[in-house]
Formats: structure tokens, sequence, C-alpha cells
């Protein structure tokens, strides 16, 4: 536990750690299992360094591995206004068929009405500014959107990594299958599909879940106070059938294991009081961070996320704040690959 007063651990600067930029990864490890894995045991409070294709070694007969089955679209989009000034514009959010939350930059340029044409078959109209750079626009197309935006459209790659993508597909998992997110659920990246066989293989049970990723995931938190950060919503999936599987897994003893921060926020939103898992379709803005009681996670794989972020909060939650801490210093000095395309962490 804390040995810090709990007031503390709502603070935003609690969750600050000093990290060299030369530790951020720029490009993915190829092959993909073979990036580095520190393995944190709760119970025994010990650190172990492997490589992430010894993940098969940690999980055991009977487990449940829970993975996010989104897919990342080519949703950053680089158009003109019809005075020709140059407009980034990054998908965040489906409303509609045609009407989308975007964030676009530079912000200050734009009014409500500002067209932004992107090729000769897709433009789109500002209907309402918001918060963040955040707009409501309508987009105007021929034929059908996606095809539009797969033409035109570039891998959304978070701001901290500035070499360009050689392989759009490194920045999916191999599982990837329901396109909708603005960024990658990162942790599964780890996964081959002879990985995946090698689990299969030793008697764990695979279950697929949904959260499209926003863009709010890289938003900071603003609020001294975490308290009064407004968390972004995110849609979610959980079917019946992978609800059954789910709490017969718990009934029977059997470990649920998230792969990353995403699959967490779909299986703890999904779960009642009790803990049973209901299936829903819905958007979700769960925020958790340290006093959060786990209803269903057991065990989790996830990256190392950006300081003061709602990610190392959830992290601290699940591993103890002081705990996550000396994890992070430790995987600074050991000069782990941190971020979207870093290590991997199994917290057991």
């Amino acid at each position: 536990m804390s040995n810090k007063e709990n007031k503390d651990l709502f603070l935003k600067s609690s969750y600050y750690y000093d990290l060299p930029e030369n530790l951020i990864a720029q490009t993915p490890i190829e092959p993909r299992d073979s990036s580095r894995l520190l393995v944190y045991d709760r119970k025994q409070n010990k650190i172990e360094h492997k490589i992430f294709r010894d993940i098969v070694d940690y999980l055991n007969t009977g487990d449940v591995l829970v993975i996010n089955n989104t897919r990342v679209l080519p949703a950053r989009l680089f158009g003109f206004k019809d005075t020709g000034a140059k407009i980034e514009v990054l998908l965040q959010k489906r409303i509609n068929l045609k009407d989308w939350e975007v964030i676009a930059r530079p912000f200050k340029r734009l009014k409500e009405g500002t067209k932004i044409t992107f090729s000769k078959n897709l433009s789109c109209t500002i209907l309402k500014k918001e918060d963040y750079g955040s707009c409501v626009v309508r987009f105007d197309f021929d034929g059908v959107f996606e095809e539009r935006l797969s033409e035109v459209g570039q891998m959304p790659l978070p701001p901290y990594i500035h070499e360009k993508l050689k392989d759009k597909e490194r920045y999916q998992t191999v599982y990837s299958k329901v396109e909708g997110s603005s960024a990658a659920p990162t942790a599964g990246l780890h996964f081959t599909p002879q990985l995946l066989n090698k689990l299969k293989d030793k008697g764990i049970e695979i279950v697929e879940v949904l959260l499209h990723v926003g863009l709010g995931t890289f938003r900071p938190v603003k609020e001294d106070n975490i308290l009064n950060h407004e968390m972004h919503s995110e849609y979610i999936e959980m079917s019946k059938e992978n609800a059954d599987k789910l709490n017969s897994a718990k009934r029977e003893g059997r470990r649920i294991i998230a792969v990353g921060t995403t699959s967490v926020r779909v299986l703890e939103s999904c779960a009642d009081e009790n803990g049973v898992i209901v299936p829903q379709k819905r958007e979700t803005d769960i925020f958790i961070y340290p006093s959060y009681k786990f209803k269903v996670v057991d065990a989790l794989i996830t990256n190392f996320h950006l300081p003061e972020s709602t990610l190392i909060m959830l992290i601290s939650a699940f591993a103890g704040y002081d705990e996550t801490m000396s994890i992070y210093n430790e995987a600074v000095k050991q000069k782990y690959r941190f971020f979207s395309f870093g290590d991997a962490m199994f917290i057991k």
C-alpha cells in the first residue's frame, strides 16, 4: 500500500516521473514479440526482466486473455481552406454517418462554416467549435466514406513519435478487426499470430472485446486535483457470448488477464457491483485511479505510459501507487523503451 497521504494521490503532480527523451520509442521493434517485458509480482513485490515472448511462461492453462479487437482508422487528414491555408484534422469520434468529432489545427484560424478540402472526393464543413481544439464537422464525400478516408488519410501516430511509419500495419494489432479507433491499443502490438497460437496450445482462452480508442487518450490532465478531470468517453462492446465466457471463468476461479488499459476499461465498465459482466454496447467514461476496487481484472499486460496521464493513474490503482512509481523508475534505470512503440510490463 502507499505510504503517501491519500489526498496526495489526487494530485496530478504525484504521477510525475523523469523520462529522458531518448527512451521514447520512435519505431516499432522487429519481430513484435522481441520487445522487453518487465514482470511485476504484486504478492512478492518482485521485478523480473524478460522478453515479451516469455509471457507464455507466466500464463496458466485456463487463464482468460482479454484483447481489444479495434482497428485504427487512417484518421489524420491534411486539407486546405478556400484561402489556401493548410489545416490538419484528426478524427476523434463518429457521431453519425457524416458527422464527426475531430481535433483541428491550427484551431484559431477556423470558424463555424469553414470548409476544408482534402481531395476532390472528400471535404468537411465545421459545424461547431468546442474546447481543447475539438470541433464537430460534417463530411461531404463521393461513394463510401471509409474508402475516401483510406485514399488520403494517414495513421494518427501520437505527437511524441517523430519518425515516419514505414508500414501502416505496425500501428495495428495482428488481431485488429473493427475499424473505429484514433489510436492503437498499444499493449497488443507485441503479439504475433505464432505467440497467440502458443498461448491457445497451452490452454489459454482468448476473448475479444471492443473499445474504440479516442484521442482523449493523449489529452493531458489539466486540473491539479485529478478528481476535477473530465474523462473522455469511448465506445465499447461486450457480447453476450463473451460475457458468459468471462463469468464462467470468474465462477471457476480462473484468472482474467487484460491486454492493455483499454481492455481493463471495458471489463470494469461492464461489471455490476458483484463483478458479474453484463453484455452491452455504449459509451464509457470510466476513470480509474487509486482507491478504485477492481471487480474483474486479475492481471494486466500494459506498456509504459506518459507522466501525469490517466493511464499511469490506472496502473497505480492496480499495482499500488508507490509500487508503480518504483517500477517506472526501475524501467528508466534499465533503459526500457517507453510509450506506444515501447516495451511492455506484466503485472500479476
